[in-house]
């Protein structure tokens, strides 16, 4: 499958949503951050076909990994169609170098991407797994992380009253919270402001506009939240007013959202600051 047929089928998920909101049905936006939430090690578009084929899955793996864990997909589920890079090794190429052994160095190389079928875990029927937990709203342990993963980005924390009615602030580098609030609305605020340090610092800031900026911001933190257990409200849903039903401008907005969400998950999880990943159109 050629990278084309790969952005199409993305391309085709995104134009679903584009329809939906135009349509005044903003819960599937709410139902596609859902999926940015469940399937962060998934790439943008990936997280796209699964959002448009089955938006209540939790928990999604190939026909041979569920019996691997001794669970098996019933009679008559439908698949849900994702993209799989293909990846073989490639002989490096160096003219200066002497055909010897050392001058056979290979690399990973992406050849394409083919279509595979996975299963959510509600298709499936056998062993429970065990590894699977839920927060429930509880952000012990997460704030703690998230403070670390904040100050791994250079950024200065402090808290003061005299920001109110505004719960958080963010400023070149500095993030000021309201003294006072809530352990998760606390975690929440210091998301939406760190997504702020972390997309709108360079040169995307001149290029957004500020209700673009905080849709954006809110939208990473809902994701982030999502993810840990929370429950939190999203006014992420005037997205289609804010790009005018451009789809490519839409697209390019939740995929920003969805690889920034993933570096400060990938930080809370962890307990490190992982690099940034390259925005590239990969599936």
């Amino acid at each position: 499958m050629k990278l084309e047929e790969v952005n199409l089928k993305t391309k085709e998920a995104v134009d679903y949503l584009v329809q939906s909101l135009e349509a005044g049905q903003s819960a599937v936006l709410t139902q596609y951050l859902g999926a940015m939430a469940k399937f962060r090690n998934y790439s943008f578009g990936n997280i796209m076909l699964i959002a448009r084929q089955k938006p209540d899955a939790t928990n999604v793996a190939g026909f041979r990994t569920w019996n691997s864990l001794g669970r098996f997909v019933r009679r008559g589920e439908k698949g849900i169609f994702i993209l799989a890079p293909m990846v073989g090794n490639k002989r490096k190429k160096d003219e200066n170098a002497e055909p010897t052994e050392d001058a056979k160095e290979t690399q990973r190389t992406l050849y394409g991407f083919r279509g595979v079928y996975v299963f959510d875990i509600s298709q499936t029927e056998g062993k429970e797994l065990p590894t699977l937990t839920e927060v429930n709203g509880d952000v012990s342990g997460y704030r703690e992380r998230l403070f670390k993963f904040v100050e791994a980005q250079s950024v200065e924390i402090s808290f003061s009253e005299r920001i109110a009615p505004a719960k958080g602030l963010s400023y070149g580098g500095k993030i000021t919270l309201l003294s006072g609030m809530q352990p998760a609305e606390e975690f929440s605020t210091l998301t939406h402001e760190i997504a702020h340090e972390m997309l709108h610092r360079g040169d995307r800031r001149t290029l957004t506009t500020k209700q673009v900026r905080e849709t954006e911001a809110e939208a990473v933190a809902f994701v982030v939240c999502q993810a840990i257990g929370l429950e939190t409200g999203s006014s992420s849903a005037d997205y289609i007013r804010i790009w005018h039903g451009d789809a490519n401008l839409l697209r390019e907005s939740l995929e920003a959202v969805q690889q920034t969400a993933a570096v400060i998950l990938g930080g809370i999880a962890l307990g490190i600051a992982p690099e940034p990943p390259a925005v590239t159109a990969t599936a």
